[in-house]
């Protein structure tokens, strides 16, 4: 049967969680990832009527795009909205995991999607990843401990190698302490000399994710002390970035271009900035809400930035860089590729019944009106 853990190691690999930004909360934020699950719900956010859906459905996992869990709390209670909501999904094992920004960054994720849906060329990122600071983390482990800390270790985004995780050394050998008075060894006894057989066990890690790896590490290792060596290490991150930029397949005007976005998107209103009469050659793209890309788009020669909505003042900034920007929604950038993971979680666990939410809905409504001013003529 299929395990949240498999799941996740999948999603892992698709979605590397090195890739996400260093603000975000991503990874498997709720549940125990041994469980056994037979049905597993997608959604871009994890609602109140997702949760219920997911209960009604019997699934044993969430996978949300935005976070739960996304700024630290201090209780857990029935005095919120959210509270009542993670106690429901504990109470049913329901696991939570969340690919947020690593899914819109990866090679095969949300922005690469909406590069591909409008037949952009020569796709890149908007904003290149530097080069990544990594570390080696060497331990020492007994063998009947070895699974247990490797795998705490994976789950902390640890042991990511480009595009394949789970990566780990492993080499056979005897290790020798002495335990001196007040200690008390896993393994032999305090106050003489014990020889081991343990595992020298290797694991790269992005820095960024260090302190939280080396915690886990201490948690999951039977040893009071065990042994821990950080090697800094460096990697380049070949074609990794955010958002992504390209070449339309002819220029058009940013009024055609806005037909083109809402057609694509299903989508009868979206606003836009700029000059309607405006020749778009280059267009940059990132989805949800991150105007905070135009600057970046401005630099790389493109004439408009494709998000889903933006403050007031991202607007006016837009129009003074005379940079086209079009809108058609939060959801509409994202919630797509939520329906096209389904696809391929189901592609990759026949046995898993994997369904996107049907409960889910744009909360974001519009008001007929006999005259249509949100396109332009």
């Amino acid at each position: 049967m299929t395990t949240v853990r498999g799941v996740c190691d999948y999603l892992k690999s698709i979605a590397p969680l090195i890739l996400a930004e260093d603000w975000d909360n991503v990874g498997l934020l709720l549940g125990d990832d041994a469980g056994q699950i037979k049905r597993a719900l997608t959604c871009l956010t994890l609602t109140r009527e997702v949760a219920e859906e997911a209960v009604q459905v019997g699934a044993g996992l969430i996978v949300t795009h935005h976070p739960v869990l996304f700024k630290p709390i201090k209780k857990i209670t029935v005095e919120n909205a959210e509270g009542r909501m993670l106690l429901t999904l504990l109470r049913h094992g329901i696991a939570v995991y969340s690919p947020h920004t690593a899914w819109d960054n990866s090679s095969s994720g949300i922005n690469q999607q909406l590069a591909e849906l409008f037949e952009l060329q020569d796709i890149k990122p908007l904003r290149q990843h530097a080069t990544a600071d990594h570390v080696k983390l060497v331990t020492f482990v007994p063998e009947s401990h070895l699974d247990h800390v490797r795998q705490a270790l994976w789950n902390t985004g640890a042991g990511v190698i480009g595009n394949y995780h789970n990566c780990s050394f492993n080499l056979r050998g005897t290790g020798t302490f002495f335990g001196g008075p007040g200690t008390d060894p896993a393994v032999g006894k305090a106050g003489r000399l014990e020889q081991v057989e343990e595992v020298r066990l290797e694991v790269v890690c992005a820095a960024k994710f260090l302190d939280r790896a080396l915690t886990a590490l201490r948690q999951a290792h039977p040893y009071e002390e065990p042994a821990v060596d950080v090697f800094s290490v460096k990697a380049l991150k070949e074609g990794a970035g955010s958002g992504r930029m390209g070449t339309l397949p002819r220029p058009t005007t940013l009024k055609d271009l806005n037909k083109l976005v809402a057609d694509r998107l299903r989508q009868t209103q979206i606003q836009f900035v700029g000059d309607a009469d405006q020749q778009i050659t280059n267009l940059g793209i990132a989805c949800g809400a991150a105007a905070e890309f135009l600057r970046d788009a401005h630099r790389a020669g493109c004439q408009a930035l494709l998000t889903g909505e933006a403050r007031f003042h991202s607007c006016l900034e837009a129009k003074e860089l005379s940079l086209g920007m079009i809108l058609p929604g939060h959801y509409a950038t994202e919630r797509f590729a939520m329906e096209t993971l389904a696809d391929r979680l189901r592609q990759q666990f026949p046995e898993l019944k994997v369904t996107a939410s049907t409960h889910e809905r744009d909360p974001v409504q519009y008001l007929a009106s006999a005259t249509d001013q949100h396109l332009p003529a």
